[in-house]
C-alpha cells in the first residue's frame, strides 16, 4: 500500500523482497512458509481525497481492517505473521491484529518502533495529512476514532510498553504529542552516546514489562540512506547496517517477538534492488540467523 504516503512506489516493496528471495531464504534457515498471500489494496489513481487532514482514510481503514483480521487469524493458528509493506500506515492493521489476539486473553502487547520519524501526528496536526505519519498515535488511541478503534478496542498498546528507536525527524506538533505520551523515545543521540547494544537492551525491557511479548515495526528509513537508499522519506544521520543487524539479533535472542513487519521500502527509488537485499538480511537476523 502507498495510499498513506506522498511518493508512489512503496506498494512495490513486497515484490522487491520476493525478488530478493524472501521465501527461499526463510526456508534456508529452517522455517516453513505456511502461506504467502496479499491483502487487496485499491489504486490511488482510482480514488479521490475526501479529507485533506487524513488523506485516503476510508481506503486505508478498509485495508487495515482486513489486515488486522488476517493477522489475528494467523496468531490464533499459532503461526508467526511476517507482514511486508507498503507504507507505515499498514502498522495500524498489523498491530491491531496482534494486539487483538492478546486482548481477548486479557494480555497486552509491547511494541518496538524502528523509525527515523515519530509517526505520532494526528489529523489536524499533521502538516501533510499523510496517514503514514500517524499510525503510532492511533495505536495509542489518539487521533481519529475510526482508525484508533480498529477491531473495536483502543488503545492497542500501552505507552509504557512502546519504544521508538532511531528517531531524528519530527514535526513541531508531533514533538509535543510524543513528549506528553509516555512512550520511550530513543533518538540517534542516544544511539551515538550509548551504542545500539545499550539502547536495544533498554527497549526490550520496556516492551517486555508485563506483556505477552512484543511486535517489531521496522521502517527501513530508520537506517541511514547510505544503507537503505530505497525509501521515500530519507533522513541523513541514521542507523548503520551493522547497528540495525544488532538490534534485530537482540530481538531474536530475546525469544519473545510475536510478529514482525517491514515498511516503507520503495524499489522505484532504489539502486539495483540493494535496499531489498539488505532489508532481507535484516529480516533474517530478526528471525534468528546468526554468524556462527
Amino acid at each position: 500500500m502507498d495510499l498513506g504516503a506522498s511518493r508512489r512506489g512503496t506498494d512495490m516493496g513486497p515484490s522487491a523482497l520476493r525478488i530478493a528471495g524472501l521465501g527461499a531464504r526463510l526456508r534456508s534457515i529452517g522455517y516453513e512458509v505456511a502461506r504467502e498471500e496479499d491483502i487487496p489494496v485499491p489504486a490511488m489513481e482510482t480514488r479521490s481525497v475526501e479529507d485533506s487532514n487524513a488523506r485516503f482514510k476510508p481506503q486505508i481503514l478498509e485495508v487495515c481492517t482486513e489486515l488486522a483480521m488476517r493477522t489475528r487469524e494467523i496468531m490464533a493458528a499459532g503461526e508467526f505473521p511476517l507482514v511486508v509493506g507498503g507504507d507505515h500506515s499498514i502498522a495500524m492493521g498489523t498491530v491491531s491484529g496482534v494486539s487483538a489476539h492478546f486482548h481477548a486473553r486479557e494480555q497486552s502487547l509491547g511494541l518496538i518502533w524502528f523509525d527515523a520519524h515519530g509517526d505520532m501526528n494526528i489529523p489536524g496536526v499533521s502538516p501533510s495529512g499523510n496517514i503514514h505519519g500517524m499510525p503510532l498515535a492511533h495505536l495509542l488511541g489518539k487521533g481519529d476514532a475510526d482508525l484508533a478503534g480498529l477491531l473495536g478496542f483502543a488503545p492497542k498498546v500501552r505507552p509504557e510498553n512502546v519504544a521508538i528507536i532511531g528517531l531524528r525527524s519530527l514535526d513541531a506538533g508531533e514533538r509535543r504529542i510524543i513528549q506528553e505520551s509516555g512512550i520511550r523515545a530513543m533518538t540517534m543521540r542516544d544511539i551515538d552516546e550509548r551504542g545500539m547494544a545499550s539502547v536495544a537492551a533498554e527497549a526490550l525491557e520496556v516492551v517486555n514489562d508485563g506483556t505477552a511479548g512484543f511486535h517489531v515495526s521496522f521502517d527501513v528509513d530508520g537506517c541511514d540512506p547510505s544503507v537503505i537508499p530505497g525509501s521515500g522519506t530519507l533522513v541523513p544521520g541514521g542507523v548503520q547496517f551493522r547497528e540495525a543487524h544488532l538490534l534485530m539479533e537482540y530481538c531474536a535472542d530475546n525469544g519473545r517477538m510475536t510478529s514482525l513487519e517491514i515498511v516503507e521500502l520503495n524499489p522505484f527509488l532504489d539502486e539495483k534492488n540493494i535496499s531489498a537485499e539488505r532489508t532481507l538480511e535484516l529480516i533474517l537476523s530478526a528471525m534468528g540467523k546468526s554468524i556462527l
